[in-house]
């Protein structure tokens, strides 16, 4: 399985859904960075289950275990694991998932590609409980970038097709339902509310923007600033899309409309419009880093549901149970932050290693 990520840092996430715990090893972080584990422990509670109406029941603490890496609170330089044991897991929940694959999760793909040896339990590797220990990653960057300057914000763009009103400009991290305009947010929960009565679900979208990188970030063709970024958030399973800046939506303007002027404001260059999302060329041009990305229905529902039974190669209705959010959009924001922090501080470490030679 490809459980790792980056260059400057490298990060592998282990572990399953029920597995006795999950975690993250981060290789690459420097030596002598203070790790404030009250502010971790906040930023993970933004992601954990069983908090609110509109989240799965499993209650599960995620306070993160270090077993290596820090000392006296401190980087040292070596490796650095985290673990989060699972405490609230039902794996007879999801016996029959072998036979009869739920549709829009990964069970039957699962299957295909590892025939059988895969643990199925809560979708095992590949669950969405695994967004934790990528949120200690990208919660412990988020911490360094701060002292570089450099802010993650994000809030809850859409869900069931309510949008957001407003522009995002400032932190809703310490909101219990993190959009720019609280009536909005209030109908969209009604919407989760709505779908969850009826045993369905509803997707979203969530905005994101980094402000505060400098230019200079990231590398053509391969290892742009959106290839970086949109790695690292395709890593959490509900992820269907990602766009940077206008998005698709340039592709309906004309140029003169699409393309963002240059500008000097108080010596430094910057533009008048950011359709490009703060990066041309797969480089930061040092303004706000700004992308979007969908995250599709919860697929566990309970509706009943057409599949297969694999073992006797014939059409099945399943009706799932277990345990499942009406609405992953909510705990994904502090997920994207995290996935975003990652990308950024790896390329910030790639940037510093080049300028000692320029």
């Amino acid at each position: 399985m490809s459980s790792s990520y980056g260059e400057n840092i490298r990060i592998t996430i282990f572990g399953q859904s029920h597995s006795d715990a999950i975690g993250v090893t981060i290789e690459g972080i420097p030596a002598g960075e203070r790790v404030d584990m009250d502010e971790l422990r906040r930023f993970m509670e933004r992601r954990a289950p069983g908090r609110n109406e509109y989240s799965t029941p499993r209650r599960e603490s995620d306070v993160p275990e270090f077993l290596c890496g820090i000392a006296g609170g401190v980087t040292c330089g070596a490796p650095l694991t985290a673990i989060i044991r699972n405490a609230d897991t039902r794996p007879q929940d999801y016996a029959a998932l072998r036979a009869a694959p739920r549709p829009g999760h990964a069970d039957y793909t699962s299957q295909v590609k590892y025939g059988g040896a895969q643990d199925a339990s809560g979708g095992g590797h590949f669950s969405g409980r695994l967004t934790a220990p990528l949120c200690i990653a990208g919660g412990i960057c988020r911490q360094l970038l701060a002292r570089e300057g450099i802010e993650i914000i994000s809030r809850i763009k859409s869900i069931a097709g309510v949008e957001d009103a407003g522009e995002l400009t400032a932190s809703t991290a310490e909101k219990d339902f993190p959009t720019v305009d609280d009536a909005r947010g209030a109908e969209m929960r009604a919407a989760i509310a709505a779908a969850r009565a009826e045993g369905d679900s509803v997707g979203g979208v969530v905005e994101c923007a980094v402000l505060g990188a400098p230019p200079g970030l990231g590398d053509p063709m391969f290892a742009g600033m959106e290839n970086r970024i949109a790695a690292a958030v395709f890593a959490i399973p509900a992820v269907k899309g990602v766009e940077f800046g206008a998005g698709f939506a340039a592709a309906s303007m004309r140029g003169s409309e699409n393309n963002d002027a240059f500008a000097v404001n108080d010596g430094a260059v910057v533009t008048v419009t950011n359709n490009c999302g703060g990066i041309l060329g797969g480089i930061t041009d040092g303004m706000p880093v700004v992308f979007r990305a969908a995250v599709k229905p919860t697929p566990s529902i309970a509706k009943r549901q057409r599949s297969v039974d694999m073992t006797a190669l014939r059409d099945e209705d399943i009706e799932i149970t277990g345990r499942h959010d009406p609405c992953i959009v909510p705990r994904a924001v502090p997920c994207i932050e995290a996935a975003a922090a990652l990308a950024v501080y790896d390329a910030l470490l790639g940037r510093r290693k080049e300028t000692k030679w320029i």
